[in-house]
């Protein structure tokens, strides 16, 4: 059974830093497409960041590029997304998936991931 557990999210400054880690286990990791998501209240899920199985490739949401950076060690079986330059509006719940997709079409859609962690809160302060 796929597993995914986020960690790493708190309460930071605007101009911040954080570094999310997603921890896998029960599936195949080196076999799937990571990414990550965050929703807000009353919004739908965003896509944030997203690395393919053989780390060749990563993709970005337009309001987080240049800023977050997202990286896997598949010996490891883990997903990170290091988060900089933080703005009050990054705040959010950041959810770690895993889709047996690539390219950048289908693995920044929520549909096409298989597995979620329980997410981890990221709160940017003003």
């Amino acid at each position: 059974q796929a597993r995914l557990v986020e960690s790493g999210g708190g309460l930071v400054q605007a101009g911040g830093s954080l570094k999310l880690s997603c921890a896998a286990s029960g599936f195949a990791f080196s076999d799937r497409s990571m990414g990550w998501f965050r929703q807000t209240p009353g919004k739908e899920r965003e896509f944030v960041a997203a690395i393919e199985k053989d780390d060749r490739f990563t993709y970005y949401g337009d309001s987080v590029k240049g800023r977050f950076t997202i990286s896997r060690d598949n010996e490891k079986n883990t997903v990170d997304l290091q988060l900089t330059s933080l703005k009050p509006e990054d705040t959010g719940v950041y959810y770690c998936g895993a889709s047996s997709f690539i390219s950048h079409f289908f693995i920044s859609r929520e549909a096409n991931y298989n597995a979620w962690g329980q997410g981890t809160q990221v709160t940017v302060s003003s």
